[in-house]
């Protein structure tokens, strides 16, 4: 079973605690980690914009991402929410156990 990251930003601190305690609470992320805010430059509609964002590092299974990220897009008040997810191919043994262990990976899979 393979740990992942998955990148998210939230566009403010309620928004980011609400996201990371619920998919902590049902267990599809071992951990989130609230990082302090950042300042993203991007196109959105033919406009640039530039906004304050905090970005969410979330740490899951490869079996919990796709209810995961279900559940961010649910969750999440973007139109189209920045989801991120790779592989992680190392760390120390004993934390992706841990990983492993605090996500429930028998969620129902959910059609992208």
């Amino acid at each position: 079973m393979k740990s992942m990251l998955v990148i998210c930003n939230a566009p403010d601190q309620d928004t980011a605690r609400h996201i990371a305690r619920t998919l902590v609470e049902e267990r599809l992320a071992a951990c989130v980690n609230i990082l302090p805010a950042c300042r993203s430059v991007y196109r959105w509609q033919g406009e640039l914009e530039e906004d304050s964002e905090l970005p969410l590092l979330i740490k899951t299974t490869e079996e919990a991402y796709p209810a995961l990220q279900h559940r961010l897009v649910v969750l999440h008040p973007y139109e189209v929410p920045e989801i991120i997810a790779v592989d992680i191919a190392h760390g120390l043994p004993a934390y992706l156990t841990w990983v492993r262990e605090s996500v429930v990976s028998s969620q129902p899979e959910v059609d992208s």
